[in-house]
């Protein structure tokens, strides 16, 4: 609807016939928004042909676990037409099994070897907010300066502003991994925990996120200070508005995982994401635990209180790394790969990448 208010042609795709009817004839979708209309001049349809037809952007906002098979049949109606709009995704998350984040399913599945046509949009932004006009700042980014501007351009108004990024993996990390510290955030209150707890979960959170975007993908370590980062973060952390908070409140007050995702009425990523990072700590030897911790808690049925405990009590107490010392874990495969390569005459030199960022 935001995008509609902006002067945009807006056709929204889904496979619900009810909800997509809703839209139509009175431009309401009480499942997900009560109380709030959309932009009368927006469409829906549950036909993918005439949803892609003549655009020049599509948004992915889909569960992660719904991203690829979609993606593929964007990619049969795109080579039908010949089009090539611009991809953005507001999905948060990383796949469990591959291991691998939104813009790398999409360049898989529909513009391969074309990463520069992939936009990741992600902030401290909830969609009741966005939609009552509050102010929001969000951050968007790509490998291709120019497509990040583009969608600055479209996305922006008076009341949401929009960054430019170009470290595209970081941000997206920063959105995924953030909704299992929410999680997190949410037990600690159901467990009846107070601010000061909240402050020390939502740090030393963004100690493990940034861990885990340099380390495994690369990611530039200023990158989870912004938007992406430390402001979602925030507000995922600290807002009733935030599924993944709510979840975790209530399993912190004794309700089971299965009984949460039954009753949520919404799609809680934080709770497929945690399996993704679980995987990753686990092969490359990444220090997560936190994460480690809401894993079990959710997939082991491990005791929170007990969790809680080993936490308090862990005797890992240094507070802020060298990033460079991260840097080591996250290439020493690769230079393995590298040395490979050389004495094979595949490359003739190498050279590790150098931080001096303290986190």
């Amino acid at each position: 609807s935001m995008l509609a208010d902006n002067g945009n042609d807006v056709t929204l795709y889904g496979n619900i016939d009810s909800v997509n009817e809703e839209i139509n004839k009175t431009h309401t979708n009480s499942h997900y928004m009560k109380d709030w209309k959309l932009n009368e001049t927006t469409k829906a349809t549950g036909d993918l042909e005439e949803a892609l037809d003549g655009a020049e952007l599509v948004l992915f906002v889909l569960p992660t676990k719904a991203v690829r098979i979609v993606a593929k049949n964007v990619r049969k109606v795109l080579d039908k037409t010949g089009a090539k709009p611009l991809l953005v995704t507001a999905t948060k998350g990383i796949e469990p099994g591959t291991k691998k984040l939104i813009s790398e399913i999409l360049t898989e599945e529909v513009y391969p070897n074309d990463e520069d046509k992939i936009v990741a949009i992600s902030g401290p932004s909830h969609a009741e907010n966005v939609a009552q006009k509050d102010l929001t700042a969000i951050a968007c980014a790509s490998t291709d300066e120019e497509n990040a501007k583009k969608v600055q351009k479209i996305f922006s108004n008076d009341y949401v502003r929009f960054y430019t990024n170009d470290d595209l993996v970081g941000v997206e990390v920063g959105g995924a991994v953030k909704n299992v510290i929410a999680i997190a955030a949410g037990i600690l209150v159901g467990q009846g925990y107070g601010d000061d707890a909240k402050a020390a979960l939502m740090t030393r959170g963004l100690a493990e996120i940034t861990r885990l975007g340099v380390n495994y993908f690369g990611a530039k370590p200023m990158t989870f200070s912004g938007l992406s980062g430390i402001g979602d973060l925030i507000v995922t952390c600290t807002s009733v508005n935030s599924r993944n908070w709510r979840a975790g409140k209530q399993i912190g007050e004794g309700k089971s995982l299965d009984y949460v995702l039954e009753n949520m009425g919404q799609v809680v990523e934080g709770a497929t994401t945690v399996k993704a990072v679980h995987e990753l700590s686990e092969e490359k030897n990444i220090d997560m635990p936190i994460c480690e911790a809401i894993y079990r808690v959710l997939y082991e049925n491990t005791d929170v209180a007990e969790e809680i405990k080993q936490m308090m009590t862990d005797t890992r107490n240094k507070d802020v790394k060298n990033i460079g010392e991260y840097k080591v874990l996250r290439f020493r495969d690769i230079e393995k790969d590298i040395e490979r390569d050389m004495a094979t005459g595949d490359i003739k030199s190498t050279g590790l990448p150098k931080s001096n960022v303290l986190y």
